[in-house]
């Protein structure tokens, strides 16, 4: 068992456990994830009692099936009356966690020990990163939807829609799935960015390895990605397109600008109406194909069209129904 449990400020080891099982709660809402983030970051002790809580789960997560058998099997002791009462207190204080755990997982069914399901939502224009109880890092783009559930036996994403960065901690006997359509990516530890934008879906490895297959019924081989590595793929399509990238550009969401190197002006303007309230309307179908390239500050929407205006032959109008950009032929 570890012995983080037995020293230091045992107010902090307090916070840590009442957070460890606030996280793990059903209903835990974006309130309690922003207090959760500012205890973390508050003092560096706090990350430390953290970990060790976290630890400590998981020992006795494991140790489950020989507890119960120890309790039902063993009979009940007492320590002795050769132990001084010095000796006596810090037998409690070193075994008082470990005994209330150990009642608890004896006096409720294991269902009760199922691992909780955390959604997770960013609106138009907000970014958010989510720790996660195992170390894994989310960093969610704006308009993302995904839910996570960390099982014992792997550590399991829904991403239903938008883009996000993780940085998942290695752990071998868990492997880190993403559902996304209709294929799975699977990882150990690793740091990739994923792109789920209706059908279209990418992935881009920073670091590790990262393994992408057709789930359910879509046939299709496996794919390995390597850090620079970019895989780009459309619902329902069993093939799928291999590229090099620059995973530093691809993330450049997280630094407040978009970079694009030969991109289709559909994809520029589908990432600019995730940001901005406003939507961008493409008057001809045939502009989404224009390819650009460039970099787009996001700061004032005003300012980010004049400067896409600069990148494509396109200008924009004012509309009751948002910003139209029209083909301009006199642009160079």
């Amino acid at each position: 068992m570890s012995e983080a449990w037995t020293r230091g400020d045992d107010a902090r080891r307090a916070s840590a456990a009442d957070w460890l099982v606030r996280l793990q709660a059903p209903d835990l809402d974006e309130t309690g994830a922003t207090e959760f983030d500012a205890w973390l970051t508050a003092h560096p002790a706090n990350a430390n009692a953290y970990d060790a809580a976290l630890s400590v789960m998981l020992e006795l997560d494991a140790a489950a099936p020989d507890i119960l058998h120890g309790l039902r099997t063993a009979p009940a002791r007492r320590p002795g009356p050769a132990l001084t009462r010095s000796a006596r207190r810090g037998w409690l204080v070193a075994g008082g966690l470990a005994a209330a755990a150990a009642v608890a997982l004896a006096v409720m069914p294991f269902s009760a020990l199922a691992p909780a399901t955390q959604s997770f939502a960013t609106a138009k224009g907000e970014h958010r990163t989510v720790r996660l109880a195992d170390g894994s890092t989310i960093e969610l783009n704006a308009g993302s939807q995904l839910s996570v559930t960390l099982g014992r036996h792997d550590r399991h994403v829904v991403m239903s829609e938008g883009e996000a960065v993780f940085d998942v901690a290695a752990d071998k006997a868990r492997p880190f799935l993403i559902d996304a359509g209709d294929r799975t990516v699977r990882v150990v530890g690793t740091r990739f960015d994923v792109r789920r934008r209706g059908t279209e879906l990418s992935v881009t490895v920073e670091r590790g390895l990262v393994e992408v297959r057709p789930s359910g019924e879509l046939a299709g081989r496996v794919f390995r990605l390597h850090p620079g590595q970019r895989l780009d793929a459309t619902q329902g399509a069993p093939t799928v397109q291999l590229s090099l990238a620059d995973p530093q550009a691809v993330e450049s969401w997280r630094a407040g600008r978009l970079i694009y190197r030969d991109q289709p002006l559909g994809d520029v303007i589908a990432d600019l109406n995730e940001q901005f309230a406003q939507p961008i309307i493409l008057e001809d179908a045939t502009l989404a194909q224009i390819r650009v390239s460039g970099v787009l500050v996001l700061d004032d929407q005003a300012a980010v069209i004049r400067r896409l205006a600069l990148l494509a032959p396109v200008k924009a109008l004012p509309s009751p129904r948002g910003i139209v950009l029209r083909s301009d032929p006199a642009a160079k």
